[in-house]
């Protein structure tokens, strides 16, 4: 079984050493859903804030950048490339992010940053309607790169299930 590499043999949080590492390209993918209702689907276009799916992916792309500063672990790495999307589908807002660098160390986690932060904005631009919304499955969809290989989050049921065409991007139908 893999050993936790942010703790050292007396169990004390450290940052892992990365400077003996070659820099090789590595990429992340990662999803969030935001669950609406209705009712706040139909008004995200007349949003009086802006398009809160335009302003959801910049946040997205600023956070990624600034990822480092937010998990104490984390080490800041020069991003190669930062994508986020956000739309509108039965149910809610899904929205995906990918990550790219070359570096030392992956960028699982400023993909998940990305995808996070951006639902956390469409929830900041709509609770003004409805204070019921759920931000749910931020998850890592897949990886390449580095010592541990590659990662393509696999096809299963999981937790939460809900209905047919409110899944986050990337994710296959599991009914």
């Amino acid at each position: 079984m893999p050993k936790l590499t942010h703790f050292d043999k007396s169990g004390q949080a450290r940052m892992v050493d990365v400077s003996a590492k070659v820099p090789t390209r590595r990429t992340a993918t990662a999803s969030a859903f935001v669950e609406l209702s209705s009712a706040v689907l139909a008004a995200l276009p007349a949003n009086p804030k802006g398009d809160p799916l335009e302003v959801a992916r910049m946040a997205g792309i600023q956070a990624a950048k600034r990822t480092a500063e937010l998990i104490p672990m984390c080490h800041p790495l020069p991003l190669t490339n930062v994508d986020v999307q956000a739309e509108m589908v039965a149910g809610g807002v899904r929205i995906g992010s990918t990550v790219a660098t070359t570096g030392p160390t992956g960028v699982e986690m400023e993909a998940l940053t990305a995808a996070a932060v951006a639902a956390l904005t469409v929830y900041d631009m709509t609770k003004a309607l409805d204070k019921g919304i759920v931000i749910r499955e931020v998850r890592l969809e897949s990886k390449s790169g580095g010592k541990s290989g590659d990662y393509k989050r696999a096809k299963s049921r999981g937790r939460g299930r809900r209905e047919k065409g409110n899944r986050p991007p990337f994710i296959a139908d599991r009914d």
